[in-house]
């Protein structure tokens, strides 16, 4: 449910693009995928983020994505991705997110360029002037280099339309603090610790397993609303194997992928360069690893 509390609602998909086994984007089947992840409990999608792929899929095809996913469930959170080490690519971005019927969007830290911390800030308050849809702000050190501080966050909330941050650093502590200090809502980057920043106050997560354990993630963050800490940790304790089946191997775009294949909702895993879709055995450990969890 989306409030104010929760701007994007709980439980987020990071959604795959599904490909046909030429390499093109099949939209019939990323139509069928969304309605799938909405059925099964989520809250919203994100449309071309990293493990959507991003950097691999261009302009016309994240267009289009937004458009055609936008048709078939006019009411969905459909959160973006917007995100670049160049500024202005960035805002060409979000500008034609927004176009597309995008409900919001999902901006990275800018990644291997390594700004100061005050052109972190520009390159956001840039993203945020280009269009009036709110703002995830999706903060991964081990991919982009940078850790935002204090003073970078709080004037980031500054921003009306930056509204949260999707936290991939696996400090809770740091996010516990930062989130009561900024107000803004804080989302779980990391499938390890979804219970964790739960406990901590986090509004939801953006998840990679969701693929395969929405319901269960749902049912998560009711218990932890409903003060039942016990069933919360039964549900995250039921759910590592599962976590670590699809995220330890750290190519959770690939595995992800897979497991949506194994499930039936989407027909092939292919993958764009430099992915490669999961290879037959471990594809086969990731079908064992999801029947014995009870997913299949």
């Amino acid at each position: 449910m989306t409030t104010p509390a929760r701007p994007f609602g709980a439980v987020l998909t990071a959604m795959v693009t599904p490909m046909r086994a030429d390499g093109s984007i099949d939209f019939d089947e990323a139509v069928a995928l969304a309605k799938y992840l909405v059925e099964q409990g989520n809250d919203g999608l994100v449309i071309s983020g990293t493990t959507g792929e991003s950097p691999t899929t261009h302009t016309p095809e994240k267009h289009e994505l937004i458009r055609v996913i936008r048709a078939a469930l006019p009411d969905a959170m459909i959160v973006a991705g917007a995100g670049s080490n160049d500024t202005a690519h960035a805002v060409r971005m979000a500008e034609q997110a927004e176009d597309a019927g995008a409900s919001a969007l999902l901006s990275v830290v800018p990644y291997y360029s390594k700004p100061a911390q005050h052109g972190v800030v520009a390159h956001f308050t840039a993203i945020a002037e280009a269009t009036d849809l709110p703002i995830m702000i999706y903060e991964i050190p081990g991919r982009t280099g940078i850790r935002l501080s204090a003073e970078t966050l709080d004037a980031l909330a500054d921003r009306d339309t930056i509204v949260a941050v999707k936290d991939a650093t696996g400090d809770v502590a740091a996010a516990k603090e930062h989130m009561e200090r900024t107000g803004m809502a804080w989302y779980s980057g990391d499938d390890s610790l979804n219970l964790e920043f739960l406990r901590a106050g986090a509004a939801g997560m953006v998840s990679v397993v969701a693929h395969v354990a929405s319901d269960r993630f749902a049912e998560m963050v009711a218990a932890v609303d409903a003060g039942d800490d016990a069933r919360a940790q039964e549900i995250s304790t039921e759910l590592e194997p599962v976590v670590d089946a699809i995220m330890g191997p750290n190519l959770g775009a690939v595995y992800g992928k897979a497991a949506v294949q194994a499930l039936g909702v989407i027909s092939e895993r292919m993958m764009r360069l430099p992915h490669l879709p999961l290879a037959a055995g471990d594809y086969d450990d990731l079908v064992a690893s999801l029947k014995k969890a009870g997913i299949l």
